[in-house]
């Protein structure tokens, strides 16, 4: 999935530009001698400054007052000029996509950059002096689906460009002018931008994920129970059929057994078998070692299981949960793995963030849509201590131990981990449950409980971790500026 990359025009869309303007042209006419009629001009903003002139100077003057304009512009212009309303919450709002923000305008770029800086507008690129369809060349090169305007102009250069056309209210077109040249949709500020772009966002990767899916001949699916996986068991049953779909728990000790019945279950739901195949990363010298790179290991170890598996049931892709969020993570040796195996990542190609995941999950009525993140076992031992089963199985104990002494006290957790360093187990809670209800004196009782029932799983020590749960919070242990931790840099020979 490319990135995402918005464009916005400047002047009526992000920025009020009238009373500089205005302001800049009362300069330009005390020079000239010449009496704009500045209320006129203002309603028509957008065209390029010189049509502007054209009607009110000789020919042969329009340059040339142009051109001081342009000049007058900084010192009468900058300060007044304020932002629109919403201008700083849709850029945000790209920003939380990881996307990038273009700013394409008819305005000379010195002074489109002076209002950037002026009002503290977080945008990437700063193009000017283009205008309509002219605004197309800019929106291709830098790869645009995006482009945000109030003119009928900006929807030309929108649709030569290829991109969604985005138009607001705030400038000198109608809705009837914007909708009559092509506009995809009208907003009345920039306000109403934030939610529709996370919807439009949505509704398109979701078109594409199952685009992708329906162009498969058949997929087995790496189902975990989890919502990412469930999201593409969903999606692939709907692109291609349940007789072309198929579903491959792997049993193995790093798999809690409180997962296997509700994947089941999941996968029965829509109608599809369920292949359970067993897996041995616990053969693995480089998984039962633990370092940094273990989920290469383990995903290397599935992949291979499952590769065979798929041919054996005439399917010919391997998919896997792999989100848009997880490719930029950082950290994930796993995903490494499955791509050097050929496996595809459905969710990651058509750009769905978990977040995302999570609300396509609930619209589809899916009982994963809330399900807490559950990573396998192994991910709760900390690096450099070697994997067995009687520590998975110790940690499995702990957590469920800790779940029912919460219970007693009529409290949850929605995401829970005990995590295995050694003698010591932290055990990590929700943020809000550990600074609310288990904070102070009054908590403190609940506390020595869950501390007790992981010693009584088989920890010599135990306590809690007052920052709450934190996703892949060992991987902190890797930081290569650790003296005390000699796994932080993995080499290739680790994966050799």
């Amino acid at each position: 999935m490319d990135p995402l990359v918005v464009g916005f025009d400047l002047d009526m869309t992000l920025i009020d530009t009238v009373p500089g303007f205005s302001a800049t042209l009362a300069a330009l006419g005390d020079e000239l001698g010449v009496a704009f009629p500045a209320e006129d001009l203002t309603r028509r903003l957008g065209p390029p400054l010189d049509h502007l002139l054209a009607d009110h100077l000789a020919p042969e003057a329009v340059a040339g007052a142009g051109d001081r304009f342009r000049e007058l512009y900084r010192d009468h212009a900058i300060a007044p000029t304020p932002v629109l309303a919403g201008a700083h919450e849709a850029i945000a709002a790209v920003r939380r996509q990881r996307g990038r923000v273009l700013l394409v305008t008819g305005k000379f770029p010195r002074n489109a950059g002076l209002h950037v800086d002026h009002l503290g507008l977080d945008v990437d690129h700063v193009e000017g002096w283009v205008w309509g369809v002219g605004k197309a060349d800019v929106l291709r090169a830098e790869g645009a689906s995006v482009y945000v305007g109030d003119h009928v102009h900006d929807v030309e250069g929108a649709l030569a460009a290829g991109a969604t056309s985005v138009s607001v209210l705030t400038g000198g077109s109608t809705r009837a002018e914007l909708e009559a040249a092509g506009t995809h949709v009208v907003l009345d500020d920039l306000l109403a931008f934030p939610d529709w772009l996370e919807e439009h966002l949505l509704t398109t990767r979701l078109a594409a994920l199952e685009a992708d899916l329906a162009g498969r001949e058949s997929v087995l699916v790496a189902f975990s129970g989890g919502a990412d996986s469930a999201l593409v068991l969903a999606a692939a049953v709907r692109a291609l059929g349940p007789d072309r779909v198929a579903a491959a728990t792997a049993y193995s000790d790093s798999l809690p057994a409180s997962e296997r019945g509700p994947a089941a279950d999941f996968a029965a739901s829509l109608g599809i078998p369920v292949l359970t195949p067993a897996t041995r990363e616990m053969e693995r010298e480089g998984y039962r070692a633990n370092s940094g790179q273990r989920c290469y290991f383990c995903k290397a170890e599935l992949l291979d299981v499952l590769g065979p598996l798929a041919e054996e049931h005439g399917l010919r892709q391997v998919a896997t949960g792999t989100n848009a969020d997880d490719v930029v993570a950082g950290f994930r040796p796993g995903i490494r793995a499955a791509a050097e195996r050929g496996a595809i990542t459905p969710l990651a190609d058509a750009g769905l963030t978990k977040a995302q995941v999570r609300e396509a999950s609930r619209r589809w009525g899916l009982p994963t849509w809330a399900k807490p993140a559950a990573a396998c076992l192994s991910s709760r031992i900390a690096y450099g201590l070697e994997i067995s089963p009687a520590r998975l199985a110790r940690v499995e104990r702990a957590e469920a131990e800790v779940r029912r002494v919460l219970a007693r006290h009529g409290l949850e957790s929605a995401d829970l981990r005990v995590r295995d360093r050694d003698d010591h187990a932290s055990v990590e809670l929700d943020a809000d449950l550990v600074a609310g209800d288990l904070a102070g004196r009054s908590g403190a009782g609940v506390v020595e409980e869950v501390c007790a029932a992981v010693r009584a799983a088989g920890f010599a020590e135990a306590g809690l971790d007052r920052r709450g749960f934190r996703s892949g919070s060992l991987n902190d242990d890797l930081a290569p500026d650790r003296a005390d931790n000699p796994l932080a840099a993995a080499t290739a020979a680790d994966i050799g």
